[in-house]
């Protein structure tokens, strides 16, 4: 019986992870249902062809398992592999003298009106060879895997014509192809007004739904579909105009709701059965009950909030109340938050939106990966799921919203492969 350590890892690219991962400690909430463990136990998965087969403590491991290779953990902390749910990760350029505009006192609104904005990303997205925006995205990919993200939505919305949208979601599955991570495309044509479509909304969604998204459905290349509902972007007829032909092609729905004033997209969205409501800092008590009982789940996005240095908080309280799953992602975009750590968006989300470490934890595993529909896959360890799994040179929970700056990161296992494995942190637990 071989026996490899996480160390000898280092060298290796992308081997199976098929073995006996053994002197394990998952965090509480890590296990699908079903599975149960008691507190203190010598935990283990088994992986054979790249799936979980079994987890348990190790002395109950079944005897067609004993022979497995063996992978010794070293008493590591044990997360399912994050979900990175709401990002805008594929586009051209870059806005950093936006930010020094609302640094110098301009508003979110006044931006766009000066150029800037989403229309700013849309010119630099569509003068982008699809090479060129898959080199970038690529690279800013790498950051969040390092991390031990294991699934990541990511969103059109900077081309804003049937050859740009293509372009981006053609990029978008070429990254989760290139880089062995499972990849969610979001057809976001609703996301902006194009210049040449001023004056003309009804004329653009009309484009929009009935050319745009048949198409790129066509092709495989949408997993969802998404508007931004907001006074300097679509209206909720407009909104639901979307909606409904997403609906027809069997496509589920989501939506950018509520960020700078109440618009009531978040009931709209949820009487669409939509996976999720993003931003939602304006959400109402209607809001909210809608959500609830559509199963809809919230997606809380800190890194815009903290770039635009918005004041009025998410109803975090009420959603808690209510029992709304609360996601947490990244939202990386280049105009409002150019986040590339979700370990970031944990801290941010307990320190500025004060969830508890545990609300935290299940917002960028379980309940993000219910925002995407991948429940029955991702978010969860259980026997039967994809291999997706992070070991992290920690003491406690706690600590993966406690530190940033840092990659505590022992071992990702990604879709069956170990993906990275690193030496020990200074800030970790003794191996």
């Amino acid at each position: 019986m071989t026996t490899a350590s996480t160390a000898s890892m280092v060298s290796t690219a992308g081997p199976s992870a098929d073995g006996l991962w053994e002197h394990l400690r998952f965090i509480p909430g890590a296990l699908a249902s079903g599975v149960d463990l008691p507190a203190g136990a010598h935990a283990a998965i088994a992986v054979t062809q790249g799936r979980i087969r079994w987890i348990g403590e190790r002395g109950a491991l079944p005897a067609d398992l004993q022979a497995l290779p063996r992978f010794d953990g070293g008493g590591a902390l044990v997360t399912p592999g994050l979900v990175d749910c709401h990002t805008h990760l594929v586009y051209g350029g870059q806005r950093a003298n936006e930010f020094a505009m609302r640094l110098a006192g301009a508003s979110y609104e006044e931006v766009a009106q000066a150029g800037g904005g989403i229309v700013a990303s849309v010119r630099a997205t569509r003068e982008a060879s699809e090479d060129e925006l898959f080199a970038s995205a690529s690279r800013r990919l790498e950051n969040l895997l390092a991390e031990g993200v294991c699934a990541i939505e990511i969103k059109s919305g900077y081309g804003l014509a049937l050859a740009h949208e293509r372009k981006q979601l053609r990029v978008a599955r070429r990254l989760g192809e290139a880089h062995g991570v499972t990849v969610r495309t979001t057809f976001l044509g609703a996301h902006a007004l194009p210049p040449e479509y001023t004056g003309r909304s009804q004329a653009y969604i009309d484009l929009v739904c009935q050319e745009m998204l048949p198409a790129l459905a066509a092709e495989g290349l949408v997993d969802a579909v998404d508007v931004f509902c907001e006074r300097i972007a679509f209206s909720l007829a407009e909104t639901e105009q979307v909606f409904r032909a997403a609906q027809a092609l069997g496509l589920p729905v989501k939506l950018h709701a509520e960020q700078l004033s109440d618009m009531g997209g978040a009931a709209l969205a949820a009487r669409y059965g939509a996976l999720s409501c993003d931003h939602i800092e304006h959400l109402s008590p209607a809001g909210i009950e809608a959500m609830r009982a559509a199963g809809t789940v919230a997606v809380l996005l800190p890194g815009a909030y903290y770039t635009l240095r918005d004041t009025h908080l998410p109803p975090i309280q009420e959603l808690r109340a209510a029992g709304v799953p609360m996601a947490v992602s990244t939202d990386h975009n280049p105009g409002t938050s150019p986040a590339l750590s979700l370990l970031l968006m944990v801290n941010m989300a307990c320190t500025l939106f004060r969830l508890t470490v545990p609300e935290a934890l299940a917002g960028v595993t379980r309940h993000a990966a219910r925002a995407l529909g991948l429940q029955d896959t991702h978010g969860a360890l259980g026997v039967d799921r994809p291999a997706n799994f992070v070991l992290w040179d920690l003491q406690e929970a706690a600590e993966l919203a406690y530190w940033f700056g840092q990659r505590p990161v022992r071992a990702i296992v990604r879709q069956g492969r170990i993906a990275s494995a690193s030496a020990p942190s200074a800030c970790g637990a003794s191996v």
